[in-house]
């Protein structure tokens, strides 16, 4: 369930399209600013004023850099670096090269007003204070520059033939920026209109469905799976999470989602209890802050079960560390009443969170899942597989099961029952699959129990891409 609170910064069809678009506007602006550094850095070469010439070269290498890290895929620190060094030198330039004059007024702060803008753009994903403190320092310092005459020093002053030119320049090059930016944001906020709309849409039009990934014990034994929300979209194919989680966010939709995911999951566990195979198997389902925060949730949750005819015992509903961060006393008073009828509970990607441990003793726990972060890098990382170990033993001491996800290899398998984890789920075992390829997946594992879990998995897939070593999940597991 990680995927519910990273999805709003991670990629996705559009988030794609709209780091394209960052992308492009970072390499246009550091292209423009290391083109005009090189200028200005020639110019005052011929003059001898080699201050400003210092100045500007490390405009040229700052913008080298910027554009270096957008090649990369590091928008963030290329937007941060941009709009810092944008800002610094802009500042300088108005204080100290472009002075006021009766003959040409000062036109430097034009180009603060336009990175104030782009600002709007590049910082759009960072914390609040820097998303929204950044342009107000740069239309601040605009309106200072524009309304008084500020400056720092006369020696590096431009002739006035230079400066009339520069002004008409930098009102161009301002008003394009301001322009350019305006048409991105446009751009994003249509995108943004359409899929929400879409979704609304999809929900209750039956495009969404589950994928179930097995849990399975020492000696292949599947126990259970968790259940995986996908998008079947008509024109655009299937739509992983990370792309619709954070529009369902946004929206609202995801109290929807929700419902209509535990139903989903509920009327499944309903087929599995006909078949002796997948009788007993438990079905885990995320459970997202919006649902948990409804005033009903317990009602609706026991209504959806008894609706489905399931034994409350085979539901496990998943929480994240992060929620436990809200209303702790209205969270573990939900649980225990949902405990009361027997339905479980797992605390997913622990670990990564900044919950405090004594909320552990309060809550009514069954499982803890250690996170595919600290499973991927334990054989190479020993602080992270000290932390699984870590985990493994504070379930041990808390009574509670701990399942390892993300185990992709034999190695991390073998890793993971040296510390005592004998429950896991990952592609090392089986990807993600619909119902019919779940239930061959369970009657393959039970007829080569005593084969390796390599095997086990490859066997039991009966066609199914599952077993597949040392390949990422590229596809984000996570139910609403």
């Amino acid at each position: 369930m990680a995927e519910a609170v990273v999805a709003s910064r991670a990629g996705g069809r559009l988030d794609e399209h709209h780091q394209r678009r960052v992308r492009r506007m970072l390499q246009l602006c550091s292209g423009i600013a290391g083109l005009g550094g090189l200028g200005w850095a020639v110019f005052f070469g011929v003059r001898g004023d080699w201050l400003v010439v210092a100045i500007e070269l490390a405009v040229v290498l700052a913008s080298g850099g910027v554009a270096a890290l957008a090649r990369a895929g590091r928008l963030r620190a290329a937007s941060r670096g941009l709009v810092g060094a944008m800002y610094v030198v802009v500042v300088l330039f108005a204080a100290m090269i472009d002075l006021p004059s009766a003959a040409s007024p000062r036109s430097a702060q034009h180009i603060i007003l336009a990175m104030g803008v782009v600002s709007c753009l590049l910082l759009r994903d960072e914390a609040r204070w820097l998303r929204h403190g950044v342009p107000v320092l740069h239309f601040a310092t605009w309106i200072v520059f524009g309304a008084s005459d500020v400056v720092w020093s006369t020696a590096h002053a431009l002739p006035v033939e230079v400066q009339v030119v520069g002004g008409w320049v930098n009102q161009v090059l301002a008003s394009a920026l301001i322009l350019l930016t305006l048409h991105v944001l446009q751009t994003d906020a249509a995108e943004r209109s359409a899929i929400e709309t879409e979704l609304g849409a999809a929900i209750a039009g039956g495009q969404m469905l589950l994928q179930y990934q097995p849990q399975v014990a020492d000696g292949g034994r599947v126990v259970g799976a968790e259940a995986l929300v996908r998008w079947r979209h008509p024109s655009r194919g299937m739509v992983p999470p990370v792309e619709f989680i954070p529009v369902a966010e946004r929206c609202g939709l995801m109290g929807a989602l929700g419902d209509w995911v535990l139903a989903e999951g509920c009327r499944q566990l309903a087929v599995w209890a006909t078949d002796a195979r997948t009788a007993q198997l438990t079905l885990a389902i995320n459970v997202s802050a919006a649902q948990f925060q409804q005033s009903d949730f317990v009602q609706r949750v026991l209504a959806t079960i008894a609706g489905a005819g399931v034994a409350p015992t085979l539901v496990k509903l998943e929480l994240t560390e992060s929620m436990l961060a809200r209303d702790i006393d209205d969270i573990a008073a939900k649980m225990q009443a949902l405990k009361a009828h027997g339905i479980g509970f797992s605390l997913d990607d622990f670990g990564t969170g900044f919950s405090s441990l004594s909320y552990l003793r309060r809550l009514p726990l069954d499982q803890l899942k250690i996170d595919r972060s600290f499973v991927n890098n334990m054989l190479a990382s020993p602080s992270d597989a000290a932390i699984a170990r870590t985990v493994v033993d504070l379930g041990r001491s808390l009574g509670l099961q701990v399942i390892a996800e993300g185990v992709e290899t034999d190695a991390q398998r073998r890793a993971l029952v040296d510390i005592g984890c004998h429950t896991y789920q990952g592609y090392f075992f089986g990807r993600p699959m619909d119902d019919s390829q779940f239930l061959a997946f369970v009657r393959g594992a039970a007829s080569s129990a005593e084969s390796s879990p390599a095997r086990e998995a490859h066997r039991a897939s009966s066609g199914v891409e599952s077993g597949l070593h040392g390949m990422p999940d590229s596809t984000p597991a996570h139910a609403a």
